[in-house]
């Protein structure tokens, strides 16, 4: 995920902004500016529900049957989030072109890779939507600092990419994530462009990386009503874990000291 400004739209645009509380779900009394991406802040930046039913079975593997993390990604505390969520839909858009760089980024065979930290908060949230019969949808986890340097070569605008720095944070320190809904149940039909893994996307009004005021976290102008009710549905479910929502992006949860300053990671994705 990156942090985009809306520089080209908005009246003023900051270097960072603040999260909405967890324990609130109210928005601030204006609209939030909208910072970079999360690793260059040094302070915080911030369609009708389904059914309930029970969570259809997971094609993810099981924990036991995930290949081994690297010796420097076990020493950095990460985990792969598959072993906490079995069901997560791992989705991650930088290992694809279909980002707004419109390159490829990760390999095709990185993992999402959270911070152990993390494990409390992600197992509450998806518990709470697996009973309403949702599904948890990964678009980005653990960002190695080479990935943000390569990000800012390709698209060297501060106000859309952050500018690499000398500490890791949020997605470099691998203590945010990128997220969205999908039913559980696999049965379900819907077309094709909101298939994932045999899974229907949950409207939410934009994708990943939209770069203008709909992708603010509460926002509701050019908003259908479902897909307002979504965004809620997944900030209680990520507040319920303690993980906050950036109110400049609706899908970017930081968990636990994700914006204290730390030594970059350098761990693989695989």
């Amino acid at each position: 995920m990156s942090r985009a400004r809306w520089s080209l739209i908005a009246l003023v645009a900051c270097a960072a902004c603040s999260h909405s509380s967890p324990a609130a779900d109210t928005p601030s009394t204006a609209p939030p500016p909208v910072s970079s991406m999360p690793a260059a802040p040094s302070t915080p930046s911030t369609e009708a529900r389904s059914p309930r039913s029970s969570a259809a079975p997971s094609s993810a593997a099981p924990s036991s049957t995930l290949p081994p993390l690297s010796a420097t990604a076990r020493a950095a505390g990460l985990i792969d989030v598959r072993s906490i969520v079995p069901d997560a839909i791992v989705d991650l858009r930088y290992r694809t072109a279909n980002n707004f760089t419109h390159v490829r980024l990760y390999p095709r065979t990185a993992r999402c890779l959270v911070h152990r930290s993390m494990v409390a908060g992600l197992k509450i949230a998806a518990n709470r939507l697996r009973r309403q019969g949702g599904v948890l949808v990964f678009w980005d986890c653990y960002r190695p600092h080479a990935v943000q340097v390569r990000m800012f070569k390709i698209v060297p605008d501060p106000n859309w990419v952050a500018r690499p720095g000398p500490y890791a944070r949020s997605h470099e320190a691998g203590r945010s994530v990128d997220v969205t809904l999908a039913r559980a149940n696999t049965r379900a039909t819907c077309s094709r462009s909101r298939t994932v893994q045999h899974h229907c996307l949950l409207a939410m009004g934009t994708g990943l990386d939209d770069f203008t005021p709909r992708a603010y976290a509460f926002a509701t102008a050019g908003i259908s009503a479902a897909a307002v009710a979504n965004r809620a549905r997944l900030r209680h479910a990520m507040a319920a874990g303690g993980l906050t929502v950036y109110a400049g992006e609706w899908w970017h949860f930081d968990g636990p000291g994700a914006l204290v300053p730390r030594p970059h990671l350098h761990a693989p994705l695989r």
